[in-house]
């Protein structure tokens, strides 16, 4: 059995998993997750067509986002759970026809002619069944039709549409919905489930993916700060702490404020790892004292640094690795995470969890003490603007770099170390997502009393560095393209895809993005990006800094 899967960066060769997902996918979740996309699209034409008719269904509404959000990266590797929720699918589908089948009854009065392709898909009876149709609509059926630059871009708005989908599930965990955006999304699958596309409408609509991804970050800051208060600038221990323990990794707040709560008189420490480390700037988790450090850095160094974590680990969203056999047993999933054989917390009753750091060894003794910075997000940074601003305006402050993304195992990784080791000391690096671990415990120092290295948060923080420099830009009356201000991005899965449709949504040009470029942009489609947006490969840290700044010496 093959399959072809590009959607990460570090898919096999740069160009596309043959025959194993590079991520740890195997061929019958990758046909799986093919499935569940053609499917969600024929959701989609039912459920927007029956909203234009004033009918909509908010389980058919929130599961879109679900089920898109399950194929991710490194979210759910488990093929029976992706099987089911196909089923799943296929009778929401129905519901969703007969809720457009209705609505086009009463306003029209008579019954509306039936949709073919995509949307009369019918689910197979079982597991191997479903896993031969989705072989049958994937990558390659599309590029044997369409060609590969219009394939190239279709994904490039699933790709996208996945991202904001897990930003938009997070949202909605915490109470903050917005009907505008499950129309989109449905308008946007309906679009892709037609028979032809041309190359303008498909660029147009990948923008509006940024658009609304724009929207549904705001919505997510909302719901993160309006549960857990603003980030503060805080430091945060990143060494041991002698005591049983459990590791909290993925993006999910909501979660680990569940698990401190039912920690609370264990005697348990919680430690953050990758994505969760940001957590530690909210008021409202800070607040926990046994919420006493990060461990760790991020996501592709799981293995290792599991391995040697002596206590419960719980993974609330993607980024889960395929465990070792010495840690299976105590590493558990929740959420839409999957893997198969770890323990699923579907109800949010994390005791297992804390039986399982209960029994193990914790850790012996406290470690050095050493700490990190975090909670620079757009209210904290944004009070002090006159102080940036006074500073920009006397030379102190010379430029500001953007250095944030995923992060990945692929070589050349590297170059955001360099590249953040070389920024002049008359400049300001801010960062967010777990592309800071390459290097958020190296020393910057200080401008003036404001810390060189300002960490924003987590990749949907993204948010936060575009409020920030819109507020900047505000301030000296410029353009955000016209501010000392670069963008120096890695990506690696598909929010780091809806991110850049936001920046490119919003005008901005001259991004550099790596370590490679995307494998679904087809060299005429980079053409298109090079030459409207200016977006441009990295290039070795020496020369992209010369290119920004030309001198590289700092102002006296």
């Amino acid at each position: 059995m093959s399959m072809f899967c590009y959607q990460c960066e570090q898919t096999a060769k740069g160009t596309g998993c043959t025959a194993f997902g590079v991520c740890g996918k195997d061929p019958e979740t990758s046909a799986l997750q093919d499935l569940l996309v053609h499917g969600v699209i024929g959701l989609g034409m039912y459920a927007h067509r029956a909203r234009q008719l004033g009918a909509s269904d908010a389980e058919i509404d929130r599961f879109t986002m679900e089920a898109l959000f399950t194929t991710v990266t490194n979210v759910n590797f488990d093929a029976q759970r992706i099987a089911d929720m196909a089923g799943r699918l296929g009778t929401l589908r129905d519901r969703a026809r007969a809720m457009y089948e209705a609505a086009y009854q009463t306003q029209h009065g008579s019954a509306p002619a039936p949709l073919s392709g995509t949307a009369a898909w019918e689910p197979a009876a079982n597991f191997d069944g479903l896993v031969r149709q989705g072989e049958a609509v994937g990558i390659e059926a599309m590029t044997a039709k369409f060609g590969a630059d219009v394939t190239g871009l279709v994904y490039l708005i699933i790709y996208g549409l996945k991202g904001t989908a897990a930003y938009a599930d997070h949202a909605k965990i915490l109470g903050q919905e917005d009907p505008a955006v499950y129309a989109f999304f449905h308008e946007a699958l309906e679009y892709l489930g037609r028979e032809e596309y041309t190359v303008n409408e498909l660029l147009s609509l990948a923008l509006r993916v940024g658009e609304v991804n724009l929207t549904v970050m705001g919505l997510l800051d909302a719901a993160n700060t309006g549960a857990y208060g603003h980030p503060v600038p805080t430091r945060v221990r990143i060494t041991p702490v002698k005591g049983k323990a459990i590791l909290v990794s993925g993006h999910d707040l909501k979660d680990l404020a569940i698990l401190l709560e039912q920690t609370k008189d264990s005697g348990i420490n919680i430690y953050t790892h990758g994505e969760m480390l940001p957590a530690h700037g909210y008021p409202e988790l800070h607040k926990y004292p046994h919420l006493v450090g990060n461990y760790g850095s991020a996501w592709q160094n799981q293995q290792r640094e599991f391995d040697a974590f002596p206590g419960a680990i719980l993974m609330t969203t993607n980024c889960i690795q395929k465990p070792k056999e010495a840690y299976q047993g105590r590493i558990f999933t929740t959420g839409l995470v999957g893997w198969p054989g770890v323990t699923h917390v579907a109800e949010k009753d994390f005791a297992p969890v804390i039986e399982a750091a209960l029994a193990a060894d914790g850790f012996a003794e406290d470690g050095p003490e050493q700490y990190i910075t975090v909670g620079f997000g757009h209210n904290a940074v944004l009070g002090v603007a006159d102080v940036v601003i006074d500073a920009v305006k006397s030379g102190a402050i010379r430029h500001f770099f953007l250095i944030g993304g995923c992060d990945g195992a692929r070589s050349g990784r590297n170059y955001y170390t360099e590249l953040a080791e070389q920024v002049p000391q008359d400049c300001v690096i801010l960062t967010l997502a777990c592309g800071k671990f390459r290097f958020n415990t190296l020393e910057f120092g200080e401008i003036g009393g404001i810390p060189r290295l300002l960490d924003i948060g987590q990749c949907n923080d993204a948010y936060s560095a575009i409020k920030i420099a819109g507020a900047l830009a505000g301030a000296f009356g410029v353009g955000v393209n016209e501010l000392p201000l670069s963008l120096i991005l890695s990506w690696y899965e598909q929010k780091a895809v809806c991110i850049l449709l936001s920046l490119l949504h919003l005008g901005i040009t001259g991004i550099r993005l790596g370590p490679t470029l995307p494998a679904f942009v087809t060299p005429d489609v980079l053409k298109v990006l090079v030459e409207q947006f200016g977006v441009m490969p990295t290039g070795t840290a020496e020369e992209d800094l010369r290119a920004i700044l030309g001198d590289l010496t700092p102002a006296n």
